[in-house]
């Protein structure tokens, strides 16, 4: 079956009035009972796509000549509707193009969805784009996602021109061949030592939508099947790593208003649109719309439903993910990245081991707790260290030294080169989890720019107190949280950012536990409220918990947690816990309740309950199945 026969059963659907009284983002947080009907979820998943399309369609000024923008486009294009102006606008934007993966893909989306509505003129201006503009194929792994899907699906679209018609210089056949080679590579890079970019807090989007878009219009069954496993793969991945769809630490990238307001970020769109169990960020995260005019191609299946809205009990995940490429300054191309997330349902603590792995945008733990309506919340515990270093961005990147830093916070990392940021790794800190206890360890060279330890306490924590016994006590919701510095600290301010580009900032009431020690550390520990009488009753267990530690020649802490294991953690070495090391080298790729799978087996079983799916890319099957009882 085509691709346009598969669109046209939904084409009526698309045909109503395209006002929404209110959007989700300024309605009723969703009801989150556990839908059981196939059909009921189905219909409501299609709802709230058309939700978000009528929303941006209701957007557009009825008498201006052109519709701005290829979301604009692509929303009309999906309902059907004005055509006429599609045809303008694209003619004109066709014009100067844009250079890279984020021009590629929405151009794909107008392309596919027009090419039986279009005018000639138009698709011929758009087809003329791809010949007359070099596309710039970018130099991270969502960058490399977005460009080959979109050359794959255009190249198919194309098929038969020599490369004198491509700014590639190489024929529809070579840039099939070349994309194809790529998305099968990185696709099997994922599946057997872990994702470079895993957990985004905003890069979901960049995956979803360019396999959203694979699967619905790609013509190789092989290619259609790849892509929709990987949909599954990383929405399972998204999906076990939420607290009642909020995404919660550690992300591989992240940025300056998530971090802190976890809600507010494009993953959150997708839990609602998936889920429907969280409201979605305003404007259906910008980038929604996109994935939303594909999205009928897709059906999420049942199990991973279940195991982002219907949990019984707590869970323990342990995954194996990667940095991304390392250019210089290290031995290891790609180095592991071990992370943990422990999940209850009233908060959830998550954490990989720290080191340098994204050196911008990556959030490496935290203590997020559930809240009844998660917009403006400040739901989040956790430490870092805020380096700024050229050193490292080049390990990661080609630019020059003197110029990386400065024109990074131009490009939508504005706090990176700011001494009270609350976002990225530092190869001078360690981390260690054990179920709902954290251990952060950091060991700074003198010199080191921003020799500081940032702790970020929200404004929406209740009942905070600093006890003489050196622990910081706060509560968070339904979850009690111990906080313990290792070195002396003040408290400052925070100025929050309003957006990642710029660099207005705001004070939201939130504190900076600032440390300006070198030798230093966190312990947290979190429980929930139902655990304790009261929250003296709470302090004294923390207070009775033996604890010592010291910061020469590097920090080092024993500490026996509330959950009674005894913890030995020292900055350089590998934990110790109850007398037994970590050996992180038995790490699986998935381990857990709801998602396993081997290291180097490109194999993943997803779980819940009775129902089971087992996504196989060596031989491009998926197996579903209901365990007998």
């Amino acid at each position: 079956m085509n691709a346009r026969s598969i669109l046209l059963p939904f084409l009526s659907l698309f045909t109503v009035a395209t006002v929404v009284a209110q959007p989700s983002f300024v309605g009723p947080v969703p009801d989150r009972t556990v839908v059981t009907s196939a059909a009921v979820r189905r219909q409501a998943y299609e709802d709230r796509i058309h939700e978000a399309l009528a929303w941006r369609s209701g957007l557009i000024k009825a008498d201006a000549p052109l519709l701005g923008d290829m979301a604009a486009v692509a929303t009309q294009l999906a309902l059907r509707q004005d055509i006429e102006r599609c045809n303008r606008t694209v003619i004109e934007h066709s014009k100067e193009p844009g250079s890279g993966p984020f021009w590629m893909f929405p151009a794909v989306a107008v392309a596919y969805l027009g090419r039986d509505q279009l005018s000639a003129e138009a698709r011929a201006a758009l087809r003329g784009a791809w010949s007359s503009t070099m596309q710039l194929r970018g130099d991270t792994e969502n960058h490399w996602c977005m460009y080959y899907s979109s050359l794959y699906l255009m190249a198919q679209l194309y098929p038969n021109e020599p490369g004198s018609s491509w700014y590639t210089g190489k024929s529809s056949s070579e840039n099939l061949q070349e994309a194809r080679d790529y998305l099968i590579h990185w696709m099997k890079l994922a599946t057997t030592i872990g994702q470079g970019e895993y957990t985004c807090s905003h890069y979901i989007g960049e995956y979803a939508i360019p396999l959203v878009y694979l699967t619905a219009w790609a013509e190789d069954p092989a290619m259609r099947t790849r892509a929709r496993m990987m949909l599954d793969w990383i929405l399972a991945d998204q999906f076990a790593n939420s607290l009642e769809g909020v995404l919660h630490g550690p992300n591989a990238r992240s940025e300056d208003v998530s971090v802190v307001e976890r809600w507010n970020a494009l993953s959150s769109y997708f839990s609602w649109q998936m889920l429907g169990n969280t409201p979605t960020p305003s404007g259906y995260g910008g980038w929604g719309i996109y994935f939303a005019v594909a999205a009928r191609y897709y059906d999420l299946p049942e199990v991973i439903y279940r195991i982002g809205v219907d949990r019984s009990g707590d869970f323990l995940q342990r995954d194996l993910k990667r940095t991304r490429r390392r250019w210089r300054n290290s031995d290891v191309e790609m180095a592991p990245i071990y992370k943990t997330n422990y999940s209850r349902r009233e908060y959830a603590v998550g954490s990989t081991q720290g080191g340098l792995s994204d050196p911008i945008q990556t959030h490496v733990w935290d203590v997020t707790w559930a809240v009844p309506d998660p917009r403006g919340a400040h739901n989040t515990m956790f430490s870092l260290h805020p380096i700024s270093s050229s050193h490292d961005m080049m390990t990661y990147f080609a630019e020059l030294p003197d110029r990386m830093t400065n024109s990074v916070t131009k490009e939508g990392k504005v706090s990176y080169d700011s001494p009270d940021k609350f976002l990225g790794s530092s190869r001078f800190e360690q981390v260690f989890q054990d179920l709902d206890s954290v251990i952060a360890l950091y060991d700074i060279p003198p010199g080191t720019r921003f020799p500081h330890i940032n702790g970020f306490f929200s404004t929406d924590l209740k009942d905070l107190t600093e006890d003489s016994s050196g622990w910081i006590f706060a509560r968070g919701g339904d979850a009690y949280l111990a906080y313990r510095p290792l070195a002396p600290y003040e408290w400052q301010p925070v100025k929050g950012y309003k957006s990642s580009w710029v660099p207005d900032r705001v004070e939201k009431g939130d504190r900076r536990l600032y440390s300006p020690h070198l030798k230093n550390g966190t312990i947290v520990q979190a429980a929930s409220v139902s655990e304790f009488a009261s929250m003296e009753a709470f302090q004294a267990a923390i207070r009775a918990l033996p604890l010592s530690y010291r910061l020469e020649p590097v920090p080092t802490v024993t500490w026996k947690t509330l959950r009674g294991k005894t913890v030995v953690a020292t900055y350089g070495k590998a934990p110790v816990v109850n007398g037994k090391t970590v050996d992180y080298s038995r790490w699986k790729l998935f381990e857990g309740p709801y998602l396993n799978a081997e290291k180097g087996s490109q194999k993943l079983t997803l779980t819940h309950g009775r129902l089971e799916r087992v996504l196989d890319f060596n031989t491009l099957t998926i197996a579903d199945r209901v365990k007998p009882e």
